[in-house]
C-alpha cells in the first residue's frame, strides 16, 4: 500500500518569537534552527511535521504579565478564561515598539542564520517557491497595533520591512478598538467596537494590502471592520461559537459573514477554544479540531477554512504536542472521510487563496 504524500502546512499564528524573546538573552536563533525540548514550534519540529510556513506573530505582553504564562491560557496577564475577568490593562506605545523591534530583529536574524532554510515572505509566489524549494516561510504578523502610531507613519515602514498582517488588537483596549476578555461561557459582544483612529486603520491596512486579523476583536468591532474594509475578511485563530461558547469563537452569523466576504478563518488548537467547557485540558481529542472545521466548513465554505495552531501561545491537545504532531492531524482528517482535495484545502491551499486577494496579488495556485 502507498502512504499519501505529505501535504505542505501553512499555519496561521504561532508565537514562537514570543518564547524565543522570552529566554533572557539565550541564543534564540540558535534555539529556533537547531530546536530544543521546550517550545511547540521550531525548525527541526516543523520540518518533522510538514509545518511549511505561517504567520509568525510579534505580541506585546500586558504589563506585570506573570513569568512563563501562555497569552491564550487560564493564566493569560492575570486573567481566567472561565469567569468574567477584565481585560488585561493596557499597553505603552513607547514599550510596544520596543518589543516589536525586537522580535522583528529576531525573526530576520533567523532568516540571516538559517543558511537558506528560513524565508521571511512578502507574497504568495515567495510562499509558494519555499514550499518548492523545502524552505520555511514566515510572515511577519503583528497581533495588537499597540506600537503604531497615530499618523501611521510606523505601518509604512514596517510594512517596507515585511508586515503582511496585523491584527488591531489583542484582548484588551487600546487606540484602536477592544478586544474579548477570556470569558467562557460568553458571547463575543464584550463592549464598544472600533474607535475612530480603528476605523482609520482598517482603511490604511486596505490601502497597503495588509491582511487584518478579527481573532481578538470583540464583536462588534468584527462588524465595524465588516462595514469598512474591501478585503476578505479573516480570523486567523478562531473557533466555532456554537461548539465552545468562548468569547474567543466567532457566532455563526460572523461566519456567515466571512464566507460571504470570500474571507478566511484558522481554526485554532487551543483547548480552551475548543472544547464545550472551555477548560484546559490537554486530553482533548483532535476528533474536537475537526468538529469546529466542519462546522465552520458548513458556514463559510470549503475555501475558507484552515489551520491556525496557535502554536507557543497556547495548551494544546497532548495527541499533537507540537508542529511535529501535524500528521496526526491529517491523519484524523482522512479517519473523517475528508477527501485529498479537501485536505489540501485546509493545509494550505485556502491559505494562499486569501493571501492573494488580500495581497493583492495574482493567485499562485
Amino acid at each position: 500500500m502507498i502512504s499519501p504524500r505529505r501535504i505542505p502546512i501553512f499555519d496561521g499564528h504561532n508565537d514562537a518569537l514570543l518564547r524565543l524573546y522570552r529566554r533572557d538573552g539565550a541564543d534564540a536563533v540558535k534555539a529556533f534552527l537547531e530546536g530544543e525540548d521546550k517550545g511547540q514550534l521550531d525548525l527541526p519540529k516543523a520540518r518533522e511535521g510538514g509545518f511549511a510556513g505561517g504567520l509568525f506573530a510579534i505580541f506585546v505582553p500586558s504589563p506585570k504579565r506573570k513569568s512563563g504564562a501562555k497569552k491564550d491560557s487560564a493564566a493569560a496577564d492575570g486573567g481566567s478564561v472561565i469567569g468574567n475577568d477584565p481585560a488585561p490593562p493596557a499597553v505603552d506605545q513607547a514599550e510596544a515598539q520596543r518589543v516589536v523591534y525586537g522580535m522583528a530583529s529576531l525573526l530576520f536574524r533567523i532568516e540571516r542564520e538559517s543558511q537558506g532554510r528560513v524565508r521571511v515572505c512578502r507574497s504568495v509566489e515567495e510562499i509558494v517557491a519555499c514550499f518548492n524549494e523545502d524552505v520555511l516561510a514566515a510572515v511577519l504578523h503583528i497581533e495588537g497595533a499597540e506600537a503604531i502610531d497615530d499618523k501611521f507613519e510606523l505601518l509604512d515602514v514596517l510594512y517596507a520591512a515585511g508586515l503582511r498582517s496585523l491584527g488591531p488588537v489583542w484582548s484588551r483596549p487600546n487606540a484602536f478598538g477592544h478586544g474579548v476578555p477570556f470569558r467562557c461561557p460568553s458571547s463575543p459582544d464584550t463592549g464598544p467596537g472600533l474607535t475612530d483612529l480603528g476605523k482609520a486603520l482598517i482603511v490604511a491596512c486596505n490601502r497597503l494590502g495588509i491582511l487584518i486579523d478579527l481573532s481578538h476583536l470583540n464583536e462588534r468591532g468584527f462588524w465595524d471592520v465588516a462595514a469598512i474594509s474591501n478585503a476578505p475578511l479573516v480570523a486567523t485563530h478562531s473557533n466555532a461559537h456554537a461548539i465552545s461558547p468562548h468569547s474567543r469563537n466567532l457566532t455563526d452569523s460572523q461566519l456567515k459573514a466571512i464566507g460571504e466576504s470570500a474571507g478566511f478563518v484558522g481554526v485554532n488548537f487551543a483547548t480552551s477554544f475548543l472544547r464545550p467547557d472551555g477548560r484546559f485540558d490537554k486530553d482533548t481529542p483532535l476528533d474536537l479540531i475537526v468538529d469546529h472545521i466542519v462546522h465552520m466548513i458548513e458556514h463559510v465554505g470549503e475555501d475558507g477554512v484552515g489551520l491556525g495552531s496557535d502554536f507557543d501561545g497556547a495548551a494544546i491537545p497532548a495527541a499533537l504536542a507540537s508542529a511535529a504532531g501535524l500528521p496526526k492531524l491529517v491523519e484524523t482528517m482522512r479517519e473523517r472521510q475528508f477527501g485529498e482535495a479537501l485536505i489540501e484545502k485546509l493545509c494550505s491551499r485556502n491559505w494562499l487563496r486569501v493571501l492573494g486577494r488580500t495581497w493583492k496579488s495574482p493567485h499562485a495556485l
